[in-house]
């Protein structure tokens, strides 16, 4: 699973593309140890963190917290980033679910 619930925070795993053509979920990439990621492409250019407010803006109107309830917390500068999401545990839970069900079935169809 992309996501961890530790009861007060979730820590969500992504691997970003940044410089797409479009801002959006692209799936589920598991790496060679097994370790599933979120990928979600990004607009913006990896220069300045403008890659990365892209992706914490992004997260936060999907999931409808704030930007200041989610933080990268490693792979600042890299493709693929642990993020925690304060708060709101349940709901964000819910919606990780939700994604991954739609990713399952759009990869059924296909």
């Amino acid at each position: 699973m992309f996501y961890f619930d530790n009861n007060d925070t979730v820590i969500l795993q992504v691997k970003i593309s940044p410089n797409a053509s479009s801002l959006a979920i692209k799936g589920i990439f598991t790496d060679s140890d097994n370790k599933d990621f979120l990928k979600i492409s990004v607009i913006s250019v990896p220069e300045k963190g403008k890659a990365n407010k892209e992706l914490i803006k992004f997260l936060s109107k999907e999931l409808g917290v704030s930007k200041s309830d989610i933080e990268i917390i490693s792979g600042e500068t890299g493709h693929f980033k642990k993020i925690i999401i304060k708060n709101q545990t349940k709901q964000i839970v819910e919606k990780f679910e939700e994604w991954n069900r739609k990713i399952q079935n759009d990869c059924a169809n296909n």
